[in-house]
């Protein structure tokens, strides 16, 4: 199975939680908003995805299972 990270980019309103948790994967833009270096999650970073997404006060974040 294949997780991939998705930003709703209308929700986000830049409180940067999603890069303090999982900075391999996100990091922010000049403004604060994030922006993904790849939306495929690795198997061994799941565990920080997911606490990134459950952390996110504008409920921004998504995982998507594929597979």
């Amino acid at each position: 199975m294949t997780e991939h990270l998705r930003v709703d980019r209308i929700a986000c309103r830049a409180h940067g939680l999603c890069a303090d948790l999982l900075p391999e994967l996100v990091e922010l833009d000049e403004w604060g908003y994030p922006l993904l270096a790849t939306d495929v999650v690795p198997a061994h970073l799941r565990a920080e995805a997911s606490a990134a997404v459950a952390a996110c006060p504008a409920l921004a974040l998504r995982l998507d299972r594929t597979g």
